[in-house]
């Protein structure tokens, strides 16, 4: 019903012309985002590992397989800006033994932008063309909650009256990854002696309580609530609110601090990159879920996007980056915008000092 409202305002308030200029500006803005961001991470083997680097002749990650996989993994677009999150999915979906074929990136796009600016059309078109590459599997692990949403609650039942079926089912991953618990559970060897507490977005029902399961499953895991509201689909669901927004993390933030937590923990890619920085000001981490999953199981990867966004400088993330962006062949003003854009992905401003002068 929100996407349909959302619909009707735009149709209400812009011409086809300029619903269809706005979607095309945002795919293309998305497009290097994701590009940059994502290649200026990671070598052309771990691209591949993530369906970015098809082979000629292949059509995705384990393409060859004789069979469908069990899954497709559904990155998303945006997931691939931190895509030490999407390896720690694909290692725990390894040592559970299932088979998987992963798909995302801006050429598997859900048409969430387009639909946003009020062009169906175009929306339509291209998320039946990801559709048709999903259908590769007739289960489908999700990743990103938008992507589940578009799909779940507008296209696959627009498709399903169409044809009469649908062509697969998608979980979300974190719901997924509750339901094998007792199967991941012999695998959460290692004691993670944390404090942590988790930043919620109960918009997905049941994602939430199964992070909770999986991280209480950890052994020395203490979760602490901090008693927060918890708002919305994901943080970038409360755009429209910016202030109210900036009110939430803030008093997050000041809650985890006077809690003593060791770690603030995100489920979600988007909370994870507005408020990764904060770990700069505050006397606790912040990380993805999964993260403390994977320190249980003895699976790490290095957090660069975080690394890189604490360094609050253009300058800075380029030299860091720079042999990696020259291998991929990224232009210095692409780059540049690219980064900007990650550094300006800041709706509460950092505090400039460390937690400890804070005055509260």
């Amino acid at each position: 019903m929100l996407a349909l409202a959302r619909l009707a305002m735009a149709k209400a308030t812009t011409e086809p012309r300029e619903q269809r200029r706005r979607g095309v500006e945002t795919f293309r803005k998305l497009n290097l985002e994701v590009t940059v961001q994502s290649r200026m991470q990671l070598d052309d083997d771990v691209l591949a590992r993530l369906g970015q680097k098809i082979a000629a002749g292949s059509d995705g990650n384990d393409a060859n397989l004789e069979r469908a996989p069990d899954f497709v993994f559904y990155t998303g677009c945006n997931l691939l800006k931190t895509p030490h999150i999407a390896l720690l999915a694909l290692d725990i979906m390894d040592a559970l033994g299932v088979s998987y074929q992963v798909m995302g990136g801006p050429t598997h796009c859900c048409g969430i932008g387009q639909l946003r600016t009020g062009d169906t059309v175009v929306s339509a078109n291209m998320a039946e063309n990801t559709m048709k590459k999903l259908a590769r599997s007739a289960q489908v692990l999700t990743w990103c909650a938008s992507c589940q949403v578009q799909f779940t609650e507008v296209m696959l039942p627009a498709y399903e009256r169409q044809v009469g079926s649908r062509p697969f089912e998608m979980t979300p991953f974190m719901r997924y990854l509750g339901e094998r618990l007792e199967d991941l559970r012999p695998l959460l060897r290692l004691p993670v002696p944390m404090r942590v507490a988790l930043h919620r977005h109960p918009g997905l029902a049941g994602v939430i309580e199964a992070a909770v399961k999986l991280v209480t499953a950890v052994p020395g895991i203490t979760l602490v609530d901090l008693g927060q509201p918890a708002v919305g689909l994901m943080s970038n669901a409360l755009r429209t609110l910016p202030d109210y927004k900036k009110k939430l993390q803030l008093a997050e933030l000041e809650a985890g601090r006077d809690a003593g937590i060791d770690a603030l923990v995100a489920v979600y890619h988007v909370d994870h990159r507005e408020l990764c920085a904060h770990e700069r000001d505050w006397p606790f981490r912040i990380i993805n879920v999964l993260e403390v999953l994977g320190a249980s199981m003895g699976i790490a990867y290095p957090d660069d996007y975080k690394r890189l966004k604490l360094l609050q400088d253009v300058d800075l993330v380029m030299a860091e980056c720079r042999d990696l962006l020259a291998h991929h062949g990224i232009a210095e003003e692409a780059a540049r915008a690219s980064i900007r854009a990650m550094l300006d992905e800041q709706p509460l401003p950092l505090q400039g000092r460390p937690a400890a002068n804070l005055a509260v």
